[in-house]
């Protein structure tokens, strides 16, 4: 385990395993690097170098106390350290769960060089329609105030576990995903869902100008997400969509052997 100093100073915590091409994993909103350690070594093994990492005010990373050290901007520069340390002279897959994907394309128009490709999951390009915005907002708030007033452990033990481990709780992986959401600042994860999640700009106007090869992967019970799906294979221009049958929104816990076996055949195409 490492550490990676974000422009601020703030310190982000960043792990690697594998020596293949580069594959940088981002969390969905509220949850840590340990949601993406049923990848770790299958993924290796399949021939990428595994990066996870925790988002500023998540994880074991740094939570500035100052509101106005949270932005998509800085998240996204993060995200371009991170990937710096984890691979400096190659572009990478980048990709994430929820949020994570958004963020990983937001952070492929910044940087399209860096990027070799993409791996959204359970995700989708924002909102462009302000109803389903302000219904997005006035969700985020209230999960910043759950844990403000009632702490993270409770959160993970609330009805939002399923969008934090998902539907298979008795998992181990799933119980360790628990953990270390439980372990978190709230502080941190109100200021990044205030400053970062509800307000992300939408990219949906310009998905078509990522001309990069693109897996993008939906549980088949997470029905808030596969017409988001849908719609980014549709206008990306080199995406194809798989669909996890019998997996809600964690699909990489809930059924991690087919999601493992999904990648990992992107990874063989990509490498022919």
């Amino acid at each position: 385990m490492s550490s990676v100093e974000a422009s601020d100073g703030v310190r982000l915590h960043v792990e690697a395993v594998g020596s293949g091409v580069p594959l940088l994993l981002s969390c969905a909103l509220a949850t840590t690097a340990e949601n993406f350690a049923p990848q770790a070594l299958p993924l290796s093994e399949a021939g990428a170098r595994v990066v996870r990492w925790d988002y500023r005010g998540h994880g074991t990373s740094e939570a500035p106390a100052d509101p106005t050290a949270y932005s998509m901007k800085q998240v996204v520069d993060d995200l371009g350290r991170v990937l710096a340390w984890a691979a400096p002279d190659e572009p990478a897959i980048v990709g994430g769960l929820s949020f994570g994907g958004l963020a990983s394309l937001h952070f492929a128009l910044e940087e399209p060089s860096r990027v070799r490709a993409l791996l959204l999951i359970d995700s989708g390009p924002g909102f462009k329609n302000p109803q389903a915005q302000a219904r997005w907002e006035a969700q985020v708030e209230r999960t910043a105030r759950f844990v403000e007033t009632r702490g993270m452990q409770a959160f993970v033990g609330s009805r939002a576990a399923a969008t934090l481990i998902g539907s298979r709780p008795e998992l181990p992986a799933a119980r360790a995903a628990a953990a270390a959401i439980a372990a978190q600042v709230p502080h941190g994860i109100a200021h990044f869902a205030r400053r970062v999640a509800a307000p992300a700009p939408p990219v949906i106007d310009a998905l078509a100008g990522i001309d990069v090869p693109a897996l993008v992967i939906v549980g088949e019970k997470d029905e808030p997400y596969l017409r988001a799906s849908e719609v980014l294979a549709a206008r990306l221009p080199r995406a194809e969509r798989v669909v996890i049958p019998g997996a809600g929104h964690i699909v990489n816990i809930e059924e991690a052997d087919a999601f493992n076996a999904a990648v990992a055949a992107f990874l063989s195409r990509l490498a022919a």
